[in-house]
């Protein structure tokens, strides 16, 4: 039975894709595998035979990656799952950015009671809600992965010129996106060009606070920021600066902090861009799907810490899953112990990712566990298993 332990709620649309021969819910022990999607890892304690955790989102910030990686536990993502929630509430923002519509709720609300002077009232008082369209304005979208691209193209369609900066777009992406949207050379084009800002990249250290006070400054006055990627990718006081200077005439995000409640320019949003039942029922289905293949065939798909590895499983083979780090002769070693064992070499792929590879072999006749520990003892070995016989 392989158990998997749920941190999080987790749709059924994707649990119920385990089928026989798994255990899933909250109070498993010592679980084979870990489903999360905002529950903190890096306080969690990983027993030995924890074998992968799977993400039901694109965003991998809770979970201990070097920690997992030397553990050998594959850590798997769901990248495109969600990406036309984003999209829809991103273009929804565009709006809202544009036309004042939620102060002007808000300003509706006070009205109350005033019986039939509220017509009167309300007309009087609308030309403070006004804003521009955004039909013929730029728009600048950094990061043109499977977010980026579906803004991008939505925006060109309702009638902006958009501009995508990122350096890079693979040749997959490249040919999903609008031949109408122009491709920018550099972050200081986007931020001269832009009328509107929208941010789709991860978070990582070369991209923490690329919004900046030194970026804001190269920005055109009146720029409107929107960030439904991460939240440090934005500097909260440059923006609020930006604000007050009236370099910037609105921002919009879905991870407010204290600071930003307290502007008016600022539309904050409760981190609700993959908040869809649709969203959260292919994230569960993507993950489900890359833990049973793990699991079951050691085939890797979308990993954050280990490299893109399948190969078809031969028939009448054993098959054994190396985790190992990235460093010369490893492979001759481990070929030396399997030899020593009589066993043979009928498949291999191999790759690397960093500081780590992984190795898939099929050999023939079955591997015994004391093979596998032989192979595990070896110091470049982070860890061996069987998978299940083809």
């Amino acid at each position: 039975m392989i158990k998997i332990q749920c941190l999080n709620k987790i749709s059924r649309a994707g649990t119920d894709r385990f089928g026989p021969g798994y255990l899933c819910g909250r109070d498993i022990e010592k679980p084979d595998a870990v489903l999360v999607r905002s529950a903190s890892l890096h306080e969690m304690d990983f027993p030995r035979n924890l074998l992968a955790v799977a993400r039901a989102g694109a965003g991998v910030n809770n979970i201990p990656l070097d920690r997992c990686s030397s553990r050998g536990i594959a850590v798997f993502n769901t990248p495109g799952a969600n990406a036309n929630a984003v999209k829809e509430l991103t273009v929804a923002m565009l709006f809202l950015v544009s036309r004042k519509i939620v102060s002007g709720v808000d300003w509706c609300r006070t009205l109350r009671g005033k019986g039939d002077e509220v017509g009167k009232l309300i007309e009087k008082g609308k030309s403070q809600f006004s804003g521009p369209e955004i039909s013929g304005k730029a728009l600048g979208v950094i990061g043109l992965g499977a977010i980026g691209i579906r803004v991008a193209n939505a925006a060109s369609a309702l009638g902006m010129q958009v501009y995508g900066y990122d350096p890079y777009l693979s040749v997959d992406a490249a040919w999903g996106l609008s031949r109408s949207v122009r491709h920018s050379r550099s972050l200081d084009e986007i931020y001269s060009k832009a009328d509107y800002l929208t941010i789709h990249v991860p978070l990582l250290p070369s991209t923490e606070h690329m919004i900046s006070a030194e970026s804001v400054e190269k920005m055109k006055t009146g720029v409107r920021i929107l960030n439904f990627a991460r939240g440090g990718l934005v500097d909260s006081r440059a923006v609020i600066d930006g604000i007050h200077s009236g370099k910037i005439a609105c921002y919009a995000t879905d991870f407010p902090d204290d600071a930003l409640l307290g502007e008016k320019e600022v539309i904050p949003v409760p981190h609700l861009g993959a908040s869809t039942p649709e969203s959260e029922d292919n994230c569960a289905r993507m993950a489900v799907d890359e833990l049973k293949e793990y699991l079951e065939t050691g085939n890797i798909r979308n990993s954050v810490n280990l490299p893109a590895v399948s190969m078809p499983h031969a028939e009448g083979c054993g098959r054994l899953c190396l985790i190992h780090r990235n460093i010369p002769n490893t492979i001759s070693k481990l070929s030396g112990i399997l030899a020593s064992a009589g066993i043979n070499i009928e498949n291999m792929q191999s790759r690397a990712k960093g500081e780590y590879a992984y190795t898939l072999l099929d050999v023939t006749g079955a591997v015994s566990d004391a093979t596998a520990e032989r192979l595990e003892a070896l110091a470049e070995i982070v860890r061996a298993r069987v998978a299940p016989a083809g």
